[in-house]
């Protein structure tokens, strides 16, 4: 099961992301690919507004891993510094604790991501449209999709 969904607006991508958060549980993972400026981390901040996280959500370039207090638990991670890196960060902590997870550039760390996820890939078409492709690894994850569409 692929899906596509285009959103024509800053505000649609949000409304996608704050209807996914409510129905996402602990241990859930989405991974994030786009080229820079799709809007990754666009729809992580409205995921993380989406589970209750009322702190400022950046992308953690530099730190690799930023953690916020919500609903659930929320993990927000952006591997591109980790390309041709072997170093474990403690991924069974983070992708099968109390969290949700959210990972950019996920491609550079897919040896150690869960076996079931959502994958979403953002294609920019212009200055506001985007094109998400959603891809659900899992039965857990078709399930998420059918409810959010």
């Amino acid at each position: 099961m692929i899906l596509e969904k285009e959103v024509m607006s800053l505000e649609e991508t949000q409304s996608l992301a704050q209807r996914m958060a409510h129905l996402l549980e602990a241990q859930d993972t989405i991974t994030l690919e786009g080229d820079l400026g799709a809007g990754k981390t666009t729809f992580t901040q409205a995921l993380a507004k989406g589970l209750g996280i009322t702190r400022t959500v950046n992308s953690p370039t530099f730190t690799i891993m930023k953690q916020y207090e919500g609903r659930l638990p929320f993990n927000h991670l952006d591997v591109y510094r980790l390309a041709d890196s072997d170093e474990d960060l403690g991924w069974e902590e983070i992708f099968y604790g109390d969290a949700v997870t959210v990972v950019e550039w996920a491609h550079l760390i897919e040896e150690y991501l869960p076996n079931e996820r959502l994958a979403i890939e953002i294609h920019r078409i212009d200055n506001d449209k985007r094109k998400f492709i959603l891809k659900p690894i899992g039965v857990r994850y078709e399930q998420l999709c059918k409810e959010l569409f």
